[in-house]
Order: structure tokens, then sequence, then C-alpha cells
């Protein structure tokens, strides 16, 4: 498979996969029956293990390591953080408060992903050559 093919592999799977956190989490806010539909519980998983399997297959590909390129590593540690923020506020959080507040807290952490696989630097500075 071609780097470009496999690039809009994951690409578009991480609009799907933010668009379908995004519904859920206004599903959730407004306490909509809509959360326990049957594609709802199913579809997120398909589509984040192709987004981590197309992940994988790039980092592999561009031959990029999380242990040796810190922007890769933010990357992972923002999902990692991204994941356990969504899993509170679409499952685990106690109150409505703390779930949204946790819905919230992962747009902010997923703008960060972006922006660092954009600019490929975990600061997010940008250094200006002179």
């Amino acid at each position: 498979m071609s780097y470009a093919v496999l690039k809009f592999i994951h690409v578009s799977c991480v609009i799907l996969s933010y668009a379908l956190f995004t519904v859920r989490g206004v599903w959730m806010m407004r306490g909509s029956g809509a959360l326990q539909r049957r594609w709802v519980k199913i579809l997120p998983h398909v589509i984040d293990t192709v987004l981590l399997g197309s992940a994988i297959a790039l980092a592999v590909m561009i031959q990029q390591d999380p242990l040796n390129d810190a922007w890769l590593r933010a990357k992972v540690a923002g999902l990692l953080i991204y994941i356990g923020l969504g899993t509170v506020a679409l499952k685990r959080g106690k109150t409505r408060k703390v779930r949204v507040a946790a819905w919230l807290a992962a747009q902010i952490v997923f703008g960060y992903i972006v922006l660092v696989a954009l600019s490929k630097n975990p600061a997010l500075l940008y250094y200006a050559n002179p």
C-alpha cells in the first residue's frame, strides 16, 4: 500500500473517530438514548482499530519510533490521555458535570495531538530559520 493511501486512511479515520466522539458527547450531555444503539457501541471500535493499524503502519513506513522521536512520543502520550478522558466522558464519569468536564478536556487534548502531528513538534513552538 502506498504512503498516500495509508495516510488518507489514517486521516479519514481521525476525522470519523473525532466526529463520532463529538456526537456521542453531545448525546451524553442531552441524555439521549442514541448512545445505547448497537452501531454506536460497535462503530467507534472498528474505526479506532483501523486508525491504530494505519498509525502503526505509517510509523513503520516512515521509520519513526516513539522511543526516539519526541513528536511521536508526544502523540502517543496525548492519545493515551485522550482515551482516558474519553472513557470518563462517555462511560466512567460518576456525574454529568464530571463527564462534561472530561469531554471538554478531551477536545483540548485532541487539538494538541493534531497540532503535534502537523508540526512534528511536541512543544508546539515554531522556530523560524534566520
